[in-house]
């Protein structure tokens, strides 16, 4: 079956059309999400500036935060960062709210100043929240951009009226109402490239536009992605260097959650998984490497594919790929465009066939991918959770 082309009722019936729709539509919000950052660029970099300007010459932490599929977001983007954005003013980390919420001063320095970046789909989850109260309470010069998809939320109703808080709103239709984050983590992801990242304008739109194209080229393609999942699958790798070995992590996580952990998944760089995790591997194992277009880098991708596929022990091993002088010599998903597109904008296409591979996954096991928690255990947005207040130590 392939989802993207059938009805919103035959896609009901199998539980799947919230989910379906939402990866779907991806191409059509990235356009919107940068039209929004266009009309906005004056504003956003006036802020910026502001802070660059009162802090002096000084180094700023650039910290991006969110909890799960939101602190992906940062996991993609920082690399690419690192050497393309503004580095004479700024340092980028990324750190989640849930690591940052448990052990505040391991994370958050008193005298450095601090731009916290919190990406967050309902913006009500309890660890963000937290997250932004404690850098309020530990950081003497602290600024915020607040990245979310529900001008409802908790954290989007602090932002108004704070002129340290930048709020960006990303399009209303990216505020998934399925389980599993998919538009809200793309269109967060490529609004934050767009701000800190030092390309021009006219850079950014050719690039936005190749992503969009091949975005849509993904979901043309969904019966092809369909094959690799034919036959007795029962784990599923995802491997990547840099902005692509943050985008694992959001890859595995898409499978984990729509089949209910009845898929085993893992993740890693490619150069790490040799050092033990590769003993996951199986005779039932599909692996994906998410191939990079830097040539440098790309050589440590292929390797790691090649390798796993000469032991002959994985079930599929398939590169997701763009056309290079060098590419894998087993089976490959390969766009057909977009050979000169940064890692960090790789995501965007990327993440789609990753998604696609993690519904279908989730009807292959029986599952129902709008609700696929049965037991209820694993809430859209985190429940149950404390939040202990947090008194100064030092």
């Amino acid at each position: 079956m392939e989802l993207f082309k059938e009805t919103p009722e035959v896609l009901e019936k199998i539980g799947a059309r919230i989910t379906t729709q939402e990866i779907k539509q991806q191409p059509s919000l990235w356009q919107e999400a940068f039209d929004n950052y266009k009309n906005q660029q004056q504003a956003i970099t006036q802020f910026i500036a502001s802070i660059v300007e009162a802090e002096k010459g000084k180094k700023i932490r650039v910290i991006f935060t969110g909890a799960g599929t939101s602190a992906y977001v940062g996991d993609s983007i920082m690399p690419y960062l690192n050497h393309k954005g503004n580095q004479a003013n700024f340092i980028f980390e990324s750190i989640a709210t849930t690591s940052i919420v448990s052990n505040p001063y391991d994370y958050l320095q008193k005298e450095v100043p601090t731009l916290l970046v919190s990406f967050a789909r309902s913006g009500n989850s309890p660890e963000s929240v937290a997250t932004v109260k404690l850098a309020k309470q530990l950081v003497d010069n602290l600024y915020q951009v607040t990245i979310t998809c529900a001008k409802d939320g908790q954290l989007a109703q602090e932002a108004v009226d704070d002129t340290s808080n930048l709020l960006l709103l990303m399009p209303e239709k990216s505020n998934d109402l399925g389980f599993a984050m998919t538009g809200s983590f793309t269109c967060m992801l490529l609004s934050a490239l767009l701000i800190f990242d030092t390309s021009s304008l006219a850079e950014k739109t050719i690039v936005v536009q190749k992503a969009v194209q091949m975005g849509e080229e993904a979901i043309a393609r969904e019966a092809e992605i369909q094959t690799f999942l034919t036959g007795s699958l029962e784990r599923i790798v995802y491997l990547g260097s840099g902005s692509l070995a943050g985008l694992t992590r959001e890859a595995q996580l898409k499978v984990l959650e729509l089949t209910a952990g009845k898929m085993a998944t893992i993740f890693d760089s490619s150069v790490g998984f040799r050092h033990g995790p590769k003993s996951f591997i199986n005779d039932k194992t599909l692996v994906v490497v998410f191939v990079a277009n830097d040539p440098y880098t790309r050589k440590y991708d292929l390797d790691i594919a090649e390798e796993i596929n000469a032991d002959h022990i994985a079930k599929a091993v398939v590169t997701l790929d763009v056309e290079g002088k060098e590419n894998f010599s087993g089976t490959r998903f390969t766009y057909s465009g977009g050979d000169d597109l940064p890692e960090a904008y790789l995501v965007l296409p990327y993440i789609l066939f990753a998604q696609t591979i993690a519904i279908h996954s989730s009807l292959n096991v029986h599952n129902t991918p709008d609700t696929p928690s049965e037991t209820g255990t694993v809430n859209r947005v985190v429940k149950g959770m404390k939040i202990y207040d947090y008194q100064d130590q030092k």
